[in-house]
């Protein structure tokens, strides 16, 4: 079922809706629960809608797990509990009183943002964007900031600055990133919901490592975030959740998503149950490097292939029109964006870029854009070129594609860390995320879905991608995935 923006005004509003879709979609364990760490978001809001629970209640059980957890994997950078206390009294809104967290990349008035650095030692946000106005408008309370790799510029979340984020399921792992703190404070039950962003993987990726569900969304789809998430006439980021659940992502867009004529996208409203229609779905092993995955990896995802085809959907191997040089240009615009950030710190500073104030591969990206930044506007016009050759050769022929999330399960600590050589680094980073910024770059939807464990008890999250504006279609075949494979019954070795 979908509901759009308009029948949800006229039946009441998006609240009431929320709270009739808790109560039909509730899972058993969680209207049993007793235990808050295991509600969902739409679960929470509902009883504190209720009256079985407060607002006070929910932030204060949430403050006592960031207590007992964080020690164990280090994902808060900080932390305001004080004000959290003092905003669940004032509550109100779709989802008043739900504990969450922003990720350190982004602005919350009066409080610290560092960005994952030791650059911005004394910098605190000023003016909130459109975006987190949003978020924190749906009434969750916002417990503080949590952690980033610098600039959000890797897919692991080991910045110097703060030190190793951890997994909660195995804490010698990598949480993946860039939105690894936002993913381990979800999956390790600290708060139902975190704020998170995407601009090659971040969103994806940790939700992969985590066992989160984690949505990138259309560009165009939410308010307006950092002016920084654009480097040139193409916005690769997006913003969102790391969630444990399809309807917890689902009821987020409903609320957050602009209306048509701002968006230019076909709204989604609220989906609340699976799809009743059959997809053809195309299954891709390769990414943007054109190098194979790690066997673990292959056999999750033939799983998963497997499973859609046994749900009766046409499933079939396919290519993806990209090549090399692809991974180039990504590679020149995604170093824009680190260039980008020691640019404004030498202007403010006065001073030239030092490994005191940044991590090797920051200033390594920022080189590299230097050395290459005559290419920028070829790479601007391939990367452009990408999202119509997607529509008609791939697109005009499958609903969905699905591949890897990720070349690997989890790394172990250290394997992605900041601080070794820039061209090793880089290596193996592009080898890992070869299949996540083809979203970015397009501008197109995807999700990760955590249907798989490796042999070892590590998260291997499954991508699905559609069209743009086309998140309606993934979140119903989702929710099929989720009642057909549900992994509401995992939990880490760190938990509440």
């Amino acid at each position: 079922m979908s509901i759009t923006r308009r029948n949800l005004l006229e039946t009441g509003g998006l609240s009431a809706a929320l709270l009739s879709m808790a109560g039909a979609c509730s899972r058993q364990d969680q209207v049993q629960s007793n235990d808050l760490a295991e509600l969902d978001a739409v679960e929470t809001a509902s009883r504190i809608k209720s009256g079985a629970l407060s607002g006070q209640e929910a932030v204060e059980a949430a403050i006592a797990r960031a207590k007992r957890v964080d020690p164990k994997i280090n994902a808060i950078v900080t932390k305001t509990f004080g004000d959290a206390r003092k905003a669940a009294a004032e509550a109100n809104g779709v989802w008043g009183g739900v504990p969450t967290f922003v990720k350190d990349l982004d602005d919350v008035t009066g409080v610290r943002t560092a960005f994952g650095s030791r650059a911005f030692p004394g910098y605190r946000g000023g003016e909130q964007t459109p975006l987190i106005d949003a978020f924190l408008g749906l009434g969750v309370v916002s417990l503080g900031k949590s952690a980033t790799p610098e600039f959000g510029l890797s897919a692991t979340t080991e910045p110097i600055s703060s030190g190793k984020t951890r997994n909660p399921w195995n804490t010698d792992y990598s949480t993946g990133g860039s939105s690894g703190g936002a993913a381990a404070l979800v999956a390790s039950g600290v708060v139902p919901i975190a704020h998170a962003s995407d601009g090659g993987g971040s969103i994806r990726i940790p939700a992969s490592c985590c066992g989160n569900v984690g949505l990138k969304v259309s560009r165009g789809r939410y308010p307006a975030a950092r002016p920084e998430d654009g480097v040139g006439p193409i916005s690769l980021a997006v913003h969102g959740v790391q969630t444990r659940t399809v309807r917890d992502t689902a009821a987020v867009i409903a609320a957050m998503e602009l209306p048509p004529e701002e968006s230019g996208l076909a709204p989604v409203g609220l989906v609340s149950s699976p799809g009743d229609r059959q997809l053809k779905i195309g299954v891709a092993m390769t990414g943007l490097s054109g190098l194979s995955v790690d066997p673990r990896v292959a056999t999750a995802t033939e799983g998963v292939a497997t499973l859609c085809a046994d749900l009766g959907h046409a499933v079939e191997q396919v290519k993806l029109p990209v090549d090399l040089r692809i991974t180039q240009d990504f590679q020149l615009y995604w170093a824009a964006f680190a260039h980008s950030a020691v640019k404004i710190w030498k202007e403010t500073t006065h001073l030239p870029p030092n490994g005191f104030a940044f991590e090797p591969f920051t200033l390594g990206l920022s080189r590299y854009f230097e050395d290459h930044q005559g290419e920028f506007e070829g790479a601007i016009t391939r990367l452009q070129a990408i999202a119509p050759q997607m529509d008609e050769q791939i697109y005009s022929k499958y609903d969905v594609i699905l591949s890897p999330v990720v070349s690997a399960p989890p790394p172990k600590i250290g394997y992605l860390d900041g601080g070794m050589e820039y061209d090793d680094l880089l290596d193996r980073l592009l080898n890992y995320v070869q299949f996540t910024a083809l979203y970015n770059i397009t501008g197109a939807t995807g999700i990760s879905l955590p249907l798989s464990m490796s042999p070892d008890g590590l998260p291997i999250g499954a991508m699905f991608g559609a069209k743009l504006g086309d998140e309606k279609t993934l979140l119903e075949l989702a929710y099929e995935l989720e009642e057909a494979k549900p992994w509401s019954g995992r939990r880490p070795t760190v938990f509440g």
